[in-house]
């Protein structure tokens, strides 16, 4: 039960709260484990546990997917923050696709951080695990959340994490998040020149290696599925869904010639714990709302198989991030 009857934040306000000021990517501030995890302070019991994520966020889309991956449900409840904030950060309101805080009763994330720590003045992040019988934010690391949902509680899903695979998932998940997602966005925020050509360079050349890997495989480590396909998974959704907009078409159009990727994220997003979790409408309504630039200033092309496969779900919203 949540410690008070949840609350709805009042509307996002950009004119009168501003934009929500980011900190760059500091050192997450808790960083408590679960369960079987080296140092885990807090053990892995059912109906514990709760995920605080925005489905806009990959690092959130990761959790949550694995979450449902493993089979945890019922043991690990939660609750999806309104994708559209203004000065005062993540807010719980009602809405297709997220709704009131059902296990801290808090209309703003802040409010849990706080909870947590006395005057917290630091960042707010999602995703952030919380303790319902303690009353405090367990971790806000993403892999360490990740790593933790995936092997310390008992579920029927696939080990994600096999102890063969340990440096080939650390790797992969580097690759997306340093070769692809922060490549591409210092693509998009230089948009031409020497950088923007640098940063594309990098991002071509992530794709050549998945391409060569799962022209191989049906998965990117060995024939089962790993926590690596978790974290290339969402970072390909994301290219979709927001970086190529920002990307020149002749650039696009490359990334759409590696076939092999995107029919391996196609054929991913058949599976319900990928599938059921995808939301493209908080995705643009987040793109959006935190866009700096002009309006329809990406490419519009849409990333598709040599063949005419369609990406599923591909769309522009014309809006930069």
């Amino acid at each position: 039960m949540p410690a008070r009857l949840p609350r709805s934040a009042d509307p996002a306000d950009l004119r009168v709260h501003g934009r929500y000021r980011t900190f760059g990517n500091p050192a997450p501030r808790f960083r408590g484990r679960i369960g079987r995890a080296p140092g885990s302070g807090f053990r892995a019991d059912p109906n514990r546990y709760h995920l605080y994520v925005c489905f806009a966020c990959p690092r959130s889309l990761r959790a949550v997917v694995t979450r449902d991956l493993r089979g945890l449900e019922d043991a690990v409840t939660v609750s999806a923050v309104d994708p559209v904030r203004d000065g005062r950060g993540w807010a719980f309101r009602p809405g297709d696709g997220h709704g009131l805080d059902t296990a801290g009763g808090f209309a703003f994330l802040r409010e849990a951080y706080e909870a947590t720590e006395y005057h917290y003045d630091g960042p707010v992040s999602v995703p952030a695990l919380w303790d319902r019988w303690s009353g405090r934010i367990v971790s806000n690391q993403p892999s360490d959340i990740l790593y933790d949902l995936a092997t310390a509680f008992d579920g029927p899903g696939p080990d994600l994490y096999p102890a063969a695979f340990t440096a080939g998932i650390a790797a992969y998940e580097t690759l997306c998040d340093d070769e692809i997602w922060e490549a591409a966005q210092r693509a998009g925020r230089a948009r031409a020149g020497a950088r923007y050509d640098e940063a594309m360079e990098t991002v071509r050349n992530a794709f050549g290696l998945l391409e060569s890997r799962l022209a191989q495989g049906e998965f990117l480590l060995g024939a089962t599925l790993t926590a690596a396909d978790v974290h290339l998974w969402t970072t390909l959704l994301h290219v979709d869904a927001v970086h190529r907009l920002h990307l020149r078409a002749e650039d696009v159009r490359a990334l759409a010639e590696h076939t092999a990727v995107w029919d391996y994220f196609a054929r991913l997003s058949e599976i319900p714990a990928f599938r059921d979790n995808v939301r493209r409408d908080h995705i643009a309504a987040h793109h959006r709302s935190t866009c700096r630039g002009p309006a329809a200033s990406g490419s519009t092309v849409s990333l598709v198989a040599a063949d005419g496969a369609g990406v599923p779900g591909s769309a522009a919203w014309g809006s930069c991030s």
